[in-house]
Parts: C-alpha cells; structure tokens; sequence
C-alpha cells in the first residue's frame, strides 16, 4: 500500500481565517461559535508574518491590515 503524504498535508491544512484590526482581540474559538462543544478559549496573538495558529484545533488566522 502506497500512501501519498502530499495528500494527507493537504488535508490536515485549515484554511486561514482572514481577520481585520477591528476583530481583535483575537480568540479561539471566536465570539460567534457555540463553545459548549469546543476547546477552551484561548487569545491569540500573531507571529511577525502576520499569521496565528491555535494550539488547540490548528485553526490559522490571517491579520488582513
């Protein structure tokens, strides 16, 4: 059996969450979500690329400005 990592690294990629200077601070899970069935929620802040990424479900956000 012959498995293809390329595949599988593209599936485990989220995509990125594009986020605006008037969306933060930033959480994950976000205000919006029903956190009963989800993580705890945790602030992020961003790498000097501009991106996060949440140590819990790998979601990854985009500061947009």
């Amino acid at each position: 059996m012959v498995i293809d990592m390329s595949t599988q690294a593209a599936e485990k990629v989220k995509p990125v969450i594009e986020v605006s200077k008037d969306q933060l601070p930033l959480s994950c899970p976000g205000h919006d979500e029903k956190v009963w069935n989800m993580h705890p929620r945790v602030f992020l802040t961003f790498g000097p690329n501009g991106i996060a990424e949440c140590p819990y479900c790998g979601a990854r956000y985009q500061l947009k400005d």
